[in-house]
């Protein structure tokens, strides 16, 4: 009860003011510049949501990462912690590729609107396509993606079909694909729980996928290899992808 108590009141009262610091800077017109507001924000409550809920995270192959080399980050997806965690670890200017409904929430939602965030409408292909490459424009001026290939989180903690967009967008952006498996995260807050367990995470950093000479034809293969880097670290694949 007392976790699940510190996990709410974390929620809210990081959201409120770290998402309530970067909507006042976005109204008064402060500028993106990497290490800005908007980063320091976002990577402050990722970090404060971790100390709240006594997550730690320890990261393997992280000097495989350049701070200096925009990327598209393809993420298994079985908890919120990874999204505290790869904000936290992850270097450089780094937007995440998220569902269009939660614009809807209260605070959140305009501020990863106001940190540009990239909303994707996943029931309208077309608005979706036009997302990417909207986002592709964004990698190409100097951020990183990350984006949950699976497309929501996993009930199971298994690894599930990939959707071909996050593919899409890394060929559109000419970047890497680096491949990031967020280890242990289901056992520490399962979707569905309030109750976040104390211990330790892993990100598993994969090996960058060039993108470069590569055209819409290759998102599939791309998508294989990226998944297989994901495998071979240790996601348990639920089913064999088309």
């Amino acid at each position: 009860m007392i976790q699940t108590l510190r996990f709410v009141l974390a929620v809210f009262l990081l959201t409120v003011w770290h998402g309530g610091s970067v909507i006042v800077a976005a109204l008064l017109g402060t500028k993106h510049r990497e290490g800005g507001v908007y980063d320091k924000a976002q990577r402050r409550w990722g970090s404060g949501m971790l100390r709240w809920t006594g997550v730690r995270v320890r990261v393997i192959g992280g000097e495989k990462l350049d701070p200096a080399a925009s990327a598209v980050f393809i993420a298994n997806h079985a908890s919120f912690v990874d999204i505290w965690a790869l904000l936290q670890e992850l270097p450089g200017t780094v937007r995440f590729v998220f569902k269009k409904e939660m614009n809807k929430i209260p605070v959140l939602g305009l501020a990863m609107r106001s940190m540009r965030h990239i909303p994707i409408d996943r029931k309208n292909l077309s608005a979706a396509f036009a997302a990417y490459e909207e986002a592709a424009l964004l990698i190409r001026g100097g951020i990183s993606a990350v984006v949950f290939a699976e497309g929501t989180r996993s009930r199971d903690g298994k690894l599930h079909t990939f959707k071909k967009g996050p593919f899409v967008l890394a060929i559109a952006a000419g970047v890497p694909v680096i491949p990031v498996l967020c280890e242990d995260t289901f056992a520490t807050l399962p979707k569905g729980s309030l109750t976040p367990r104390r211990g330790t995470v892993t990100l598993r950093i994969g090996e960058p996928i060039p993108t470069t000479g590569m055209s819409y034809e290759d998102r599939t293969p791309l998508s294989q290899a990226a998944r297989a880097q994901l495998v071979a670290m240790g996601a348990e694949p639920l089913e064999t992808p088309a």
